[in-house]
């Protein structure tokens, strides 16, 4: 089987919720299901934060600083690439936060052409063609003003200069014939999965049913699950931290990828008017290390096996925890209400937003 090999560009304005999509195409795209997402970081920021190179300060033009940015976004492109190639996978989903083209939004369209020149001849239609897919997420700033600063407390960008930046990105990009905007015409988590669909229709795969049910289940025979289902096993870990900003609930996740672990980050903010806005990155294991010593005492670390299977045409998902034998939460990811339960599955009830069966609840009594 020849290797599959899709490239996608995530771009936008600041805040717009690219590094939240990053981690759900993590947890979407497993190797236990034959994925390997290879993701090539914003280099601008790497060489800001890593190097001391940057546009401002007295160090350097904006001009000068593009030649560093594309020169190192060249180069992780080709390792990237290359990388695709060796490892064992054959499904290949290469995810950039921010690519080439990005660069153009911070000079005149003169300056790009002719840095771009500079390595190998390369023209705008050269550089276009190297990219499957660009999936534009429009920032916070415009139509969710209220969320602009919710994931980066840090944030210096005012809401304008967002603005701008959000139209000088997307202008850079119209060129492409694949281009999707994800607006802010829904709340945040429906805008993460509009953005997930498409990646989805971009691979060739079937879109997944968005809609969630939960329900309490009798422990059914996991054997038999992996035999009639083909069911696969991820071990996760979830532990919530102490609180530090009222309103905002933070937990990190360890996940088994393959013979790896993944590490991830989540802030879950609620909103005066009830609503909930999650922000989540992955992280590094030794910042995964540290945020474990600032664990909620009170509550225990949530460990689960999830086991996930399709059946009908649905997705499933059965969580088993080592603190109960003989019940476990079983989740159905569909819009249709007559789609029928595997017939090795005993529903005790259905637990949908009930509150008991949420992990933070988990967290505190350990029990079904």
């Amino acid at each position: 089987m020849s290797k599959k090999i899709t490239k996608i560009v995530l771009t936008g304005g600041p805040a717009a919720g690219k590094t939240t999509l990053i981690s759900r195409i993590l947890h979407e795209f497993k190797q236990e299901d034959g994925w390997r997402v290879i993701t090539i970081p914003e280099t601008a920021t790497e060489l800001i934060s890593g190097f001391g190179i940057r546009p401002f300060g007295g160090c350097m033009s904006m001009l000068a600083f593009q030649d560093f940015v594309i020169a190192d976004q060249i180069h992780k492109e080709k390792l990237a690439l290359e990388a695709a190639q060796v490892v064992p996978e054959d499904n290949i989903l290469i995810i950039y936060d921010r690519a080439l083209m990005d660069d153009k939004a911070y000079i005149s369209d003169e300056e790009f052409a002719q840095v771009l020149s500079r390595f190998d001849g390369r023209t705008e239609a050269s550089v276009l063609a190297g990219y499957d897919a660009v999936l534009h997420l429009v920032t916070c700033a415009k139509g969710a003003e209220f969320a602009y600063n919710l994931g980066n407390a840090a944030r210096t960008e005012s809401l304008e200069y967002a603005r701008e930046m959000d139209d000088r990105t997307l202008r850079a990009w119209r060129g492409h014939p694949h281009l999707q905007i994800i607006d802010n015409s829904v709340n945040f988590e429906e805008k993460i999965n509009r953005a997930l669909r498409e990646i989805y229709r971009i691979l060739g795969e079937p879109e997944p049913m968005i809609e969630k049910r939960k329900f309490l289940v009798e422990m059914p025979d996991i054997g038999a699950l992996v035999a009639q289902h083909g069911a696969l096993a991820l071990d996760m870990m979830q532990t919530y931290l102490r609180v530090v900003t009222p309103n905002v609930e933070r937990r990190i996740r360890q996940q088994r990828n393959g013979e790896d672990y993944l590490y991830f980050y989540t802030e879950k903010h609620f909103m005066p008017d009830g609503a909930k806005w999650d922000t989540e990155k992955p992280i590094s294991e030794k910042a995964y290390i540290r945020y474990l010593m600032e664990g909620d005492s009170a509550l225990h670390s949530v460990r689960k096996t999830k086991y996930q299977f399709i059946y009908e045409g649905c997705r499933f998902e059965l969580d088993v925890y080592p603190f109960s034998a003989d019940r476990a939460v079983l989740f159905m990811y569909s819009g249709n209400a007559d789609t029928p339960m595997p017939p090795e599955i005993k529903v005790l009830r259905e637990v949908t937003g009930d509150p008991a069966y949420k992990n933070r609840q988990l967290a505190r009594v350990q029990a079904l």
